[in-house]
């Protein structure tokens, strides 16, 4: 493999940076993870960490040197990562659990695996044109999807910030999973916060990606983003990576991979090892990915409303607890 790869964070206009960011990779394959502790819960940054360093255990347990299974390694990898937040709750004696939005791509013999769950995006582009972005789990997407909300009011309307899936929920999560995408050379992966996409349109970031390395666009799009924020911004967190042909010339900024040893794997995370990793791999009966992916579509309103309100209600909870100590 050969690729460059560069991640920044910045907390804004809060108290707190909930979100964590992180990359692994072997010789033969590559994990690239976001994760935006949900405001409002308590801890959201513990279920950040604990989603991010769950997963990044997985895959270094896992690649050797890749992955054998990408599509169920990124489903099973989520569930322990929820598993493991709601262990830390009831370890901790919490009143309630944590929860996150998370973002993962594998990559490996030139093709990239996502899933994701929340408002973390990711956008695939290549020559400052967006193949794909991943589509937020939230009611206004939703709604828009069901034609009861033209698309120009995504930035606008009330629903925009209600969500109906993370990690450490009481229910499970619903992981979508993409079509495995073939790279091309030039190709870039983004993966970022709802603090970037929400300031600054699709467009910008496509283009600014497209007109300078990734090493020099990201930080100005942190920064671009946090002063368009100000003070009431939000946590602002991205991670890019460009994708190279084999064949190219080195560059100061390029990871070249082929003559790492197998069993070798170079990684950000910090990865403890819990409890609940031992019995990841041996989890029996996953659903159906496909039937995972397709039920973000047939999601019924119902159950949006529902886990929506029960998602209100947590939050106004967290917020009489901390007005109290």
């Amino acid at each position: 493999m050969r690729f460059s790869v560069y991640q920044e964070s910045h907390v804004g206009g809060r108290k707190n940076n909930q979100d964590r960011m992180g990359y692994s990779f072997t010789r033969d394959a590559l994990l690239l993870i976001l994760a935006d502790g949900m405001g409002g819960h308590i801890q959201g940054e513990m279920a950040a960490s604990i989603a991010v360093q769950t997963i990044g255990s997985l895959f270094q347990r896992q690649a050797t040197p890749y992955v054998k299974k990408p599509e169920q390694f990124l489903e099973d990898s989520f569930f322990a990562a929820h598993r493991e937040i709601h262990r830390y709750r009831d370890t901790h004696n919490l009143p309630e659990t944590p929860r996150t939005t998370i973002i993962a791509c594998l990559i490996q013999h030139n093709n990239a695996f996502w899933a994701h769950c929340g408002d973390s995006r990711l956008y695939w582009m290549r020559n400052g044109q967006i193949l794909s972005r991943t589509r937020d789990h939230s009611r206004i997407e939703t709604l828009i999807a069901q034609g009861k909300v033209d698309a120009s009011e995504r930035d606008t309307h009330p629903d925009r910030n209600k969500l109906f899936n993370c990690l450490g929920a009481p229910n499970p999560p619903m992981v979508e999973v993409s079509r495995r995408s073939s790279l091309q050379a030039g190709d870039i992966m983004l993966l970022c916060s709802d603090g970037l996409w929400s300031v600054l349109p699709d467009e910008v970031l496509a283009q600014r990606l497209a007109t300078s390395t990734i090493v020099r666009a990201v930080p100005e799009l942190v920064s671009s983003a946090v002063g368009i924020g100000g003070k009431s911004g939000d946590n602002v967190t991205a991670l890019a990576m460009m994708w190279e042909a084999s064949d190219t010339g080195e560059g100061s900024n390029t990871i070249t991979t082929h003559a790492f040893p197998i069993g070798s794997v170079t990684t950000t995370i910090q990865a403890p090892r819990h409890a609940d990793l031992e019995h990841a791999d041996a989890d029996a009966g996953s659903p159906d990915l496909t039937r995972q992916a397709e039920a973000v579509d047939t999601f019924n309103e119902s159950e949006i409303e529902k886990t929506i309100e029960e998602i209100r209600l947590a939050v106004e909870k967290s917020a009489r607890i901390t007005s109290k100590e």
